[in-house]
């Protein structure tokens, strides 16, 4: 092997001198060599510069590897440390936020939320941190309820600074906030005895015997619509003469022994009651009803596209539907503090936003669901409005109300109210008279009407879970 090359006038080729590999001594520096098991080779001259050293190299070799061993191992320290510390950091973040959601509020103002904070220390707070229930954690609070027949709770005329001053239908709502127990006065006892497809609860007050009617010969007929099994049940208190009402307790009797369809709690018939109507359904429901896979719950005073409503569930299997809740959803909602006001709160009664909530006109959710909030809704203080109420249960479940653009709770605009073709594709409209009910179901389900009924309207996105509760 030649080691050298170059301009022959400037460097004169010097002797090859054959040594072994692996060493060189001290008086032969400033020679060219033949590596006899050299496999690379240097260029080298005459002067001492540039010789070829395999021992340099070889050290050079040692060295190099030992550099990149070290930073192996200094890799794996870092990995390993930032690993580590990565879960310590996701697990604090963890507790941080469980923490910082569960962490007791300040004491409130409103006697709602002082109410809901005491309930939540008791029961709530305990269970969402995995901590021990109370025994009777599936029964109602025991420190709801303590009497019965329920009476008043004169502490809370001292726990509201302005409680003679608020309206008075405010002040019974909050004397008689802790009562949850009535007894069923009319039952209807067959309205599942064959598990229905769609169960359709209408809350409705005793005078309401046209409205009742003209549900039943419309959209509310109990039997089989396309294939599947519909039943109807009317949701009603007991009216006051307080409230002006003539004693309607016999018609009710009759009309109840009549339909079958009837359900009557012995309570006063408000407004503010409606929430109480709500929880009462719930606990009936569990023990009446629990098989019925769909429940739509509305007012006496709307029109149902049943039909489409069942086309709407064709969509989905029931096990896609386990969370269900349509409606015609608020979001971004409060109280309103104008005294004269149907929805009117007093600042010393709630303080707050609202959660996403359906508009009590009605809404279409899950028979799994309805029993999931009878259970939640034992762990919410009742609330003076009924719809607020219930999308406070789903809050606390988790879930948020899903807007479907078939429920028209504020009505459709007028020029289109006496088209026939406009309620095709409608869920819900209100409000609508006794009358305009029987009208409208004669005109959608007349087989001469040319308008098409979409049975994919909405058919996806109808569930959404709220992940942050």
């Amino acid at each position: 092997m030649i080691f050298a090359e170059g301009q022959p006038s400037l460097h004169p080729k010097p002797a090859e001198i054959r040594v072994p590999f692996g060493g060189l001594s001290a008086k032969d520096s400033g020679k060219c060599y033949v590596c006899e098991e050299a496999t690379v080779v240097d260029r080298c001259y005459t002067g001492g510069e540039g010789i070829f050293k395999m021992n340099s190299n070889w050290k050079t070799t040692k060295v190099l590897g030992l550099l990149m061993l070290a930073n192996f191992f200094i890799y794996v320290l870092v990995e390993v440390s930032r690993s580590y510390g990565q879960g310590r950091d996701m697990y604090n973040r963890g507790k941080l936020t469980a923490k910082k959601f569960w962490k007791k509020s300040e004491v409130s103002l409103a006697f709602w939320n002082r109410a809901q904070d005491r309930l939540d220390d008791i029961y709530y707070l305990p269970l969402a941190n995995s901590s021990k229930a109370p025994r009777d954690f599936r029964g109602i609070p025991r420190w709801l309820n303590r009497t019965s027949p329920c009476k008043p709770d004169s502490r809370v005329k001292t726990e509201i600074e302005d409680f003679k001053s608020l309206p008075q239908r405010f002040q019974d709502f909050l004397l008689y906030m802790g009562c949850r127990s009535y007894p069923l006065i009319t039952d209807a006892p067959n309205v599942c005895s064959e598990p229905p497809y769609l169960l359709l609860a209408v809350k409705s007050i005793a005078p309401h015997f046209d409205r009742r009617q003209a549900i039943r010969e419309s959209w509310g007929r109990a039997g089989i619509l396309d294939g599947r099994r519909i039943a109807t049940v009317f949701l009603l208190g007991s009216t006051a003469a307080t409230d002006h009402f003539p004693n309607l307790s016999e018609m009710v009797k009759h009309e109840a022994a009549l339909y079958g369809d009837v359900l009557q709690w012995d309570y006063r018939d408000s407004f503010f009651n409606l929430t109480l109507k709500e929880v009462l359904f719930l606990e009936w429901f569990e023990t009446h009803c629990a098989s019925a896979k769909y429940v739509f719950k509305g007012d006496d005073d709307v029109f149902v596209n049943t039909r489409h409503m069942l086309a709407y569930l064709g969509n989905f299997s029931v096990s896609m539907t386990q969370d269900l809740f349509v409606g015609d959803v608020i979001t971004n909602a409060g109280p309103h503090r104008t005294k004269h006001l149907k929805y009117y709160i007093p600042e010393s009664v709630f303080r707050g936003v609202y959660p996403p909530y359906a508009g009590g006109g009605g809404y279409l959710y899950s028979g799994n669901l309805v029993l999931r909030l009878r259970t939640i809704s034992r762990l919410v203080t009742l609330y003076p409005i009924d719809d607020v109420y219930t999308g406070m249960c789903l809050k606390r479940l988790g879930l948020v109300p899903e807007k479907h653009m078939g429920f028209k709770t504020f009505d459709i605009e007028e020029k289109h109210r006496e088209n026939p073709c406009a309620y095709k594709n409608l869920i819900l409209v209100h409000p609508r008279s006794p009358q305009d009910m029987i009208k409208i179901w004669s005109w959608i389900n007349d087989p001469k009407a040319k308008c098409y009924i979409s049975t994919t309207t909405q058919a996806k996105g109808a569930i959404r879970r709220n992940k942050s509760k």
